[in-house]
């Protein structure tokens, strides 16, 4: 199994795209945290004017450093979807099982390997924003790591992005088609889902509902706060709750994808 997962990181870490990614997850949170740091920092966003994600230092904190989050888990669903899709697209899947016949063993290092990819791509990206953040917080004054669940969202931000890896592992293979499934998976991901889910945060019966989607399950496990049309905070999960509905999702796609791998006719 060692040597699969090897071999998995190996297809991956050999090409530019690691690289080309990485600076992208980087420069994104630098971005980010900058930006939102000076926003919710200023004069015009203090006081009862303060939205309800930056009340506190706590608050405030895990926001900046989690700003470049989306972005992040966008690049590494991305990445989940490239590493199947590419090789069904330039047909190296059937040297690969050739190379290792057990198909379950294949994606199981498929899977380690995301996960450690997305660790990976977590701490580039909190070294952008938790470096630029801590900046911009300290020189307005504010505390960065006051609080001890600062540094608990920062630990779960590399697992939010494993996750989102793994979504997009299964995504990768639900969809046979890999442009298709990158358009669809961000277009959705992106645009579609955190619309849908401010969207039914209106009417009461779908406050219920809202919780259990992908982007407020992130939300809440990384202990940041979303709002709605009306300014008001959205009900969320517990972090813990917020974790376990997300590595639901990905356990889903992965399992839905493993399983039609494992059983479909490769030539």
């Amino acid at each position: 199994m060692n040597a699969v997962i090897r071999s998995e990181f190996r297809k991956f870490f050999t090409t530019r795209l690691w690289w080309g990614m990485a600076i992208a997850v980087f420069l994104s949170g630098v971005a980010f945290a900058t930006i939102i740091g000076l926003v919710f920092t200023s004069g015009a966003m203090t006081g009862e004017q303060a939205p309800v994600y930056a009340q506190d230092d706590a608050a405030l904190a895990k926001t900046v450093f989690t700003s470049g989050i989306q972005v992040g888990y966008l690049l590494t669903l991305a990445i989940g979807i490239m590493m199947i899709g590419s090789e069904y697209r330039h047909e190296t899947i059937t040297a690969t099982f050739l190379g290792t016949p057990r198909r379950g063993r294949v994606m199981g290092a498929k899977v380690v390997t995301l996960l450690g990819i997305g660790a990976m791509y977590g701490i580039v990206s909190l070294l952008g924003s938790v470096g630029a953040g801590t900046i911009v917080l300290t020189a307005r004054g504010h505390s960065a790591f006051g609080d001890p669940s600062v540094w608990r969202t920062l630990a779960l931000s590399l697992l939010v992005l494993g996750l989102w890896a793994l979504i997009g592992l299964g995504a990768g293979i639900l969809i046979p088609n890999q442009v298709a499934a990158l358009l669809i998976s961000i277009g959705v991901a992106w645009i579609v889902e955190p619309i849908l889910g401010v969207v039914l945060a209106i009417p009461s019966w779908g406050q219920h509902i809202t919780p259990y989607l992908p982007s407020q399950a992130t939300s809440a496990t990384l202990g940041t706060v979303s709002s709605g049309f009306d300014g008001r905070a959205v009900t969320q999960l517990a972090w813990w709750a917020g974790a376990l509905v997300l590595a639901g999702y990905a356990a889903v796609m992965a399992g839905l994808g493993t399983w039609r791998t494992v059983r479909a006719d490769i030539s």
